[in-house]
């Protein structure tokens, strides 16, 4: 018997984030967006961060080309952006085109009003069981007003209903 490893991640909270990509194809640039809570800090000098993709994602494929993105971590108010960018690509191509974002101007990958949000290049992938890590290089951060932030618990977004908002 196998260990129920998505059974004991479900008492880990963790954060929610957007990261963004695109694809230039014929001329035409396609942004993609998609709910992620795989976000880690990997070191501070130099800055990196990492994300965990599903291997046969297309958003991942993207990423690997241009080797840009942007990530966006979400507030508590931003529950239902994160849910339509949880579904599939198909699903999410009409809530992308209406994001309240702009390219970043280090990467072109599109930044959210959100939270707090980072641009990064590609520093390395490793293929790991299902999934490829992408390590990036943060080249560029925002952080806007502080608000609880989204979390996921117990496979389902939360709340936090009091969070520390001084800027240490």
């Amino acid at each position: 018997m196998s260990p129920d490893l998505r059974g004991a991640m479900r008492n880990f909270a963790t954060g929610v984030c957007v990261a963004t990509t695109y694809a230039d194809r014929g001329g035409v640039r396609r942004h993609d967006a998609v709910t992620l809570n795989s976000l880690t800090s990997v070191s501070l000098d130099p800055p990196l961060v990492s994300l965990s993709l599903h291997r046969d994602s297309q958003f991942l494929t993207d990423l690997l080309e241009t080797k840009k993105w942007a990530v966006s971590i979400l507030d508590c108010e931003a529950e239902p952006l994160a849910r339509r960018l949880a579904k599939g690509r198909d699903d999410r191509a009409e809530a992308v085109n209406a994001l309240p974002a702009t390219p970043g101007p280090k990467t072109g990958a599109l930044v959210l009003d959100a939270h707090s949000g980072l641009e990064c290049v590609l520093w390395d992938s490793f293929d790991i069981g299902d999934h490829t890590m992408v390590i990036g290089e943060v080249v560029s951060t925002g952080v806007r007003d502080l608000q609880p932030p989204l979390l996921f618990l117990h496979g389902s977004f939360q709340h936090l209903a009091a969070a520390t908002t001084s800027k240490e």
